[in-house]
């Protein structure tokens, strides 16, 4: 069965994102759910029934999610059941840290686009008068970004590509949802967002590209290559 559902994920998804229409609203959030509903069971069924800690963890990111995915017409509460999602990814992304100069380096970047794409959500914010939505704006902003740096650190390629694909997938919703238009918005949103999830519950079972067992040493941490 495992070997099927990825075909039947990126089916389901594209029937989602083109060709479900808009309403009935209770239909298109049944079919927008499905995708995850998939993902999730392709998570659990990774490692051949060994459950492990950090598989329970990116289960739990999916299900919360998922019901972000659900809950997202009330925008604070789909907000929240996100950023719930994200501290699950981000315990499991920190429970199998790989240390790496290289890669703990790209914090700075990380942190410096967060701020520049968090100002002007802000900023948009406050000339539209929703200046309730400029707090948890802020901390899904903050927690996503560190996701996505958490995720740089466990040095598992499909741990890095499904954050970054969620942060692409986040930047160009609020972009479109606070600043302005985005020219195919909708379907760039979900293609990146059902692709992250993918790559995210894929990191079950791939490798690091670095052990961390050795990362610590005498005291210091050891440098290595990414």
């Amino acid at each position: 069965m495992l070997k099927w559902l990825p075909a039947v994920i990126l089916f389901t998804g594209l029937l989602y994102i083109f060709f479900i229409p808009e309403e009935p609203l209770a239909l298109k959030i049944l079919f927008k759910i499905i995708p995850m509903l998939l993902i999730l069971l392709y998570a659990y069924t990774k490692n051949e029934g060994k459950q492990t800690r950090y598989q329970s963890l990116i289960l739990l990111g999916l299900l919360f999610c998922m019901l972000g995915d659900g809950l997202l017409i009330w925008f604070v509460i789909g907000l929240s059941a996100f950023l719930i999602g994200h501290l699950f990814y981000i315990a499991a992304f920190l429970n199998t840290w790989s240390f790496s100069w290289l890669r703990f380096a790209t914090i700075l970047p990380i942190a410096g686009y967060s701020t520049w794409i968090g100002h002007e959500i802000v900023l948009s914010l406050i000339e539209k008068g929703e200046n309730t939505l400029i707090i948890p704006v802020i901390c899904y902003v903050t927690v996503i970004s560190l996701m996505g740096w958490a995720a740089f650190m466990t040095g598992n390629v499909a741990a890095i590509i499904g954050g970054l694909l969620f942060v692409i997938s986040d930047s160009i919703l609020s972009w479109n949802k606070f600043v302005e238009d985005i020219t195919f918005a909708g379907p760039l949103i979900m293609l990146t967002y059902y692709t992250a999830q993918f790559f995210i519950a894929n990191s079950i079972s791939s490798k690091p590209a670095y052990s961390s067992s050795s990362n610590w040493k005498n005291g210091r941490a050891i440098s290595r290559k990414f």
